[in-house]
């Protein structure tokens, strides 16, 4: 086979893992022709981040043509509504499972099995309900200060890689507290430093435009967070799920919204 060949099918293949990222983590469709092996899936988590991208992107047209036509608030819900139906609210739902588990139960096993529980208790509906109510406060917020644009594109990606980061250091766990043999397997499985370096390079290249000062900071806050996050998990149940990695997803994708709000308060 020619280095021509070569190169062909190894951007076939990373299209191809491309897609299996999109396919996984939206409900965006990807026609036919993904090629899945369950092996693939450590591969696609790279893309992640382009996701994240490819999200902000849609919603980005979709706010230009719904502000001009609805005005400001009516744009940002649609905005909202609009993330969900792409992503199947994947990580709202994490969040959801993830406040249930954690302040619903009194053992790990007892908590990642409420997690795993398809209905939505008490924790779960408040916690969902003010998160979604603070993110069209804050998305309305830096729409009035001619940011969102800028906001989505730093928050959807950034906030994806550092969900992933949390495989590096923490065990995959299920209801018996250990690693075990599933579908999820291959997602949980720590990934190379090259591959890593791709996700936060695809994933905070929004926030390059920021201030040198203000890029540190925010990458301050969120590596905060982060390690927080990973404690919070750890003291809970030892680990992580897939519902954790979608409620640390979405609580850094606030704090995100949350500095770049402050930062416009500071430039108002």
């Amino acid at each position: 086979m020619c280095e021509q060949e070569i190169t062909q099918s190894k951007l076939v293949q990373e299209l191809n893992y491309f897609r299996l990222a999109v396919i996984f983590f939206t409900r965006i469709p990807m026609g036919n022709g993904v090629h899945y092996q369950p092996e693939f899936m450590h591969s696609c988590t790279r893309y992640f981040p382009l996701v994240g991208w490819l999200l902000a992107l849609l919603l980005v047209v979709l706010w230009q043509v719904a502000e001009t036509v609805l005005g400001p608030l009516v744009a940002v819900v649609m905005v909202m509504v609009a993330s969900v139906l792409l992503t199947g609210a994947l990580h709202e739902d994490g969040l959801a499972d993830t406040c249930d588990g954690f302040w619903g139960g009194f053992t790990p096993e007892r908590k990642i099995d409420i997690m795993k529980d398809s209905r939505i208790g008490t924790y779960g509906t408040c916690a969902l309900a003010l998160s979604l109510g603070l993110k069209a406060a804050l998305l309305y917020t830096l729409a009035r200060h001619n940011m969102l644009v800028w906001a989505l594109c730093i928050a959807y990606p950034l906030s994806r890689a550092f969900a992933l980061s949390h495989v590096q250091d923490l065990p995959y766990v299920s209801s018996r507290g250990s690693v075990q043999k599933n579908k999820s397997d291959p997602l949980a499985k720590p990934v190379s430093a090259k591959h890593l370096f791709f996700v936060f390079g695809t994933g905070a290249i929004a926030a390059l435009w920021l201030p040198l000062v203000n890029m540190i900071l925010l990458f301050g806050v969120l590596i905060v967070v982060r390690y927080g996050l990973r404690n919070w998990m750890r003291h809970h149940i030892g680990g992580f799920t897939g519902d954790v990695l979608g409620a640390a997803q979405q609580i850094q994708e606030l704090v995100i919204y949350l500095f770049l709000v402050a930062l416009a308060g500071g430039l108002a």
